[in-house]
Order: structure tokens, then C-alpha cells, then sequence
């Protein structure tokens, strides 16, 4: 159960919604048969050893509504009360991520990242705000809206989500209390915009790092997330930390050193997101295993991930000066961690 209401939601979350936000996918057992709780809970000790401020506790893989409510227990139980967990609402259908985020409220998550799944295909924004509103009515999580051109709802409105749309869902839903703000990604239009329209009443993030810390020598950004800056570490929280505190400069040396790296993940990601809409997993799962997370492959079916590209990874990270492990990449599919 959350300590707040929906009418103390946003109030709520301009005090907790502070500092970065990695991602936690789920590990499983050699036979995929079961989660992998030692794992889980070394993947979140380990995220706060590095400095993060909480995770967003990846659904969209092959996982159960119950599975997923068992790893936000392990995760709370491993955090403590002071983590963010986001509920990450993309499974199946509508009524699936009502179900789901019901279980994971009860088990320890705090508040909710609202995605839309592919089974949703609407044609008005009459029937995205049905969507949404359904959801924050079915639960007590303060949510955080996030437009994405992955959704589709260019075909509404070539933003995707447009500020009148926003302004519509602001008004009637007190739970949605922050703006992943992504529209037009590749690049910044949608950021600067709800920045510019709505960072007096709702939280706004910029999850894309190497876009927030140079934005930071100009917007005032007290929360990022949620994205897989973990594979490279604790750079991310530092370097936010420092740009939030007047250390911009120092910010941007960490920036520019940590570029292989980033270039890297922007270059991989290209040969797979463009064409689907959707992340490869198992890239994230194994840039976070070179980082000392457990990895281990993700519950078939899953996507693979090329030799050539681990190795670009791998190089990349060394060549920022990152941690990196010195384990074959055949140790990836089976974990670092026993069940």
C-alpha cells in the first residue's frame, strides 16, 4: 500500500521523484521455469550501491502478472522502503495491466510507468484517454504518462500525445503525476515542450541521458528515468548529481568521457529498434551483465544478440574507462548469480 492519495499524488511526487532511474529485467532459473531470486536481489543491491534511485521493473518479456508481482516483493524486500519500483504496464491488454498492477502494488511497487501495448490500436485520442483513464482509476500508483512514438498515436497527432491531449489527461487524472516525455524521438521537441507547458504542476523527465545532462546547462531537471544507463555504471548518477548542483562543467567531462559507450548503444540499438518498435532485451540484459549485474538469457522467445555487437559493447565500455568484465561472453546466457 502507497502512503499517499491521489489528491496528494503530485505533491508527493515532487518530493520522492528525485535522482535517476535505471531498469531490472527479470532472471530466471536454468530451465526458465522460475524467477531467480538471488538474482533479482543482486542485480537491485548492486543498482544501489551505484547510485540509482530506484528501477523500473521490466515487463515486456516473457513474464506472468504473478512472476512479476514475486520480483517486486524480492525487490522491495531487497531495497528497502526508500527505492523506487515502477510497475511497468505492458502487458497484454488493458485488463491484464489491471490485474497485474494490482499484484504488484500489494507486493512493494510505489508507482507505475503507463506503456501501451501492441493489442492497442486506437484512432482517437477519445479512446487513448479511455485507456488511460482506466488505468489510473484501477489503481492508487502515481503514474508517469510517457509519450513514445512507439505507441502509434502519430496516426492521431503527429506529436503522438499533443499538449491539448496532455492537458486533457492532466485535468481529469490527479494520479498521473510525471511526463516521460519522448515525442518526436530521435531527438528533444517533445521534452522542451512539456517542459515548457506543464514542469509547474507535474514532474518532467528527460530519460535519454545524452540528451539530459546537456539540457541541464539550461533546464532544471530533478528526476531521470527510466532507461539502462546501469550498464555503465555509477557515470549516470554522478553526473547527474553533479549538473543538478551546480557542477555542470564536471558533469559534461564525465559526459564526454563515458561517449564510446554511448555511441556504442546508439549504434546497436539502430540495427533492431527502428524496425520493431521494440527494445532487444537481451542487449540490455547482456550490456548490464558486462557491468557486473547478472544477466543470464531471457525466457524464450526472446531476441538474440550478435557476437560482433557484444563486442562493441564490451570494447566500448573499456575504451570510456567503465567498469567491464573479463568473463567470455558464454557466461552471459548462464548468469552470474545461482538461483
Amino acid at each position: 500500500m502507497v502512503d499517499y492519495t491521489k489528491a496528494e499524488a503530485r505533491a508527493w511526487a515532487k518530493e520522492k521523484f528525485v535522482g535517476t532511474i535505471a531498469v531490472t529485467h527479470p532472471s530466471f532459473t536454468p530451465d526458465f521455469s522460475a524467477i531467480n531470486e538471488n538474482a533479482i536481489r543482486h542485480d537491485i543491491v548492486k543498482l544501489k550501491e551505484l547510485g540509482f534511485a530506484g528501477t523500473l521493473l521490466v515487463a515486456e518479456v516473457n513474464i506472468t502478472p504473478e512472476e512479476n508481482a514475486r520480483i517486486t516483493a524480492i525487490a522491495r524486500e531487497a531495497a528497502g522502503p526508500d527505492f523506487a519500483l515502477f510497475f511497468h504496464a505492458i502487458f497484454g491488454t488493458l485488463e491484464e495491466n489491471i490485474r497485474a498492477v494490482k499484484l504488484a502494488e500489494q507486493a512493494g511497487a510505489d508507482r507505475a510507468l503507463l506503456a501501451y501495448p501492441a493489442s492497442f490500436w486506437p484512432t482517437s485520442y477519445d479512446e487513448v484517454f479511455d485507456y488511460t483513464k482506466r488505468f489510473t482509476d484501477a489503481t492508487d500508483l502515481a503514474t508517469m504518462l510517457f509519450p513514445l512514438p512507439a505507441w502509434g498515436f502519430e496516426r492521431i497527432h503527429p506529436a503522438g500525445m499533443s499538449i491539448e491531449f496532455v492537458r486533457r489527461v492532466l485535468d481529469a487524472m490527479p494520479s498521473i503525476v510525471a511526463i516521460k516525455a519522448e515525442q518526436g524521438y530521435p531527438g528533444i521537441p517533445g521534452v522542451m515542450e512539456m517542459y515548457h507547458h506543464f514542469r509547474e504542476e507535474v514532474v518532467i523527465s528527460c530519460p535519454i541521458e545524452a540528451e539530459t545532462i546537456p539540457l541541464m546547462s539550461q533546464l532544471d531537471f530533478q528526476f531521470s528515468g527510466t532507461s539502462n544507463t546501469n550498464w555503465m555504471s555509477d557515470y549516470y548518477p554522478r553526473a547527474f548529481d553533479l549538473a543538478r548542483n551546480g557542477q555542470w562543467e564536471k558533469a559534461m567531462e564525465l559526459y564526454w568521457q563515458v561517449n564510446p559507450a554511448r555511441a556504442a548503444n546508439t549504434a546497436v540499438s539502430g540495427t533492431s529498434t527502428p524496425g520493431t518498435n521494440m527494445i532487444n532485451r537481451t542487449q540490455w540484459k547482456y550490456q548490464e551483465w558486462l557491468a557486473g549485474f547478472n544477466g543470464g538469457a531471457l525466457r524464450p522467445p526472446s531476441a538474440k544478440l550478435p557476437d560482433r555487437f557484444m563486442k562493441q559493447f564490451r570494447a566500448a565500455l573499456e575504451a570510456s574507462g567503465l567498469p567491464v568484465t573479463d568473463a567470455p561472453d558464454k557466461e552471459f546466457v548462464r548468469g552470474r548469480v545461482q538461483a
